[in-house]
């Protein structure tokens, strides 16, 4: 397999949008209770990051069979380095107080397609 960065170089080659992001994958640990109680505080840091532009997607993800809601996340930064994603994931309440741990990845956007629609008057937006 390809260095990372030669493989990034590669794919803007080609063409591809080549958008380096991370994915943080974020799994409770054993005390739901701690999961519950610090979620307050997760949805205000997640607030933060989204305003300062780091935040670019995160939720809940599902069990494998889609059926079941297991407490787990995905979140996705964007961010200057590996090293700096990390640092935004530790500061999360969520891992800081060791309610949740997490794994995080460099994610290569090369493909894809994304529609938004705001209505101004509705004072909606949908994301597609």
């Amino acid at each position: 397999m390809p260095a990372w960065e030669t493989y990034k170089a590669e794919a803007k080659s080609r063409g591809a949008l080549a958008m380096e992001l991370y994915v943080v994958h974020s799994t409770p640990n054993a005390d739901m209770e701690l999961v519950k109680a610090t979620l307050p505080d997760h949805l205000a840091y997640q607030k933060q990051m989204e305003a300062a532009g780091t935040l670019f997607l995160a939720g809940p993800v599902s069990d494998l069979s889609g059926k079941e809601m297991q407490a787990q996340g995905m979140i996705i930064y964007r961010a200057e380095s590996l090293e700096a994603a990390r640092a935004v994931a530790e500061a999360d309440p969520m891992h800081a107080t060791g309610a949740r741990s997490f794994e995080i990845r460099k994610w290569l956007v090369n493909e894809g397609s994304l529609s938004l629609s705001v209505a101004l008057s509705g004072q909606s937006a949908s994301l597609g």
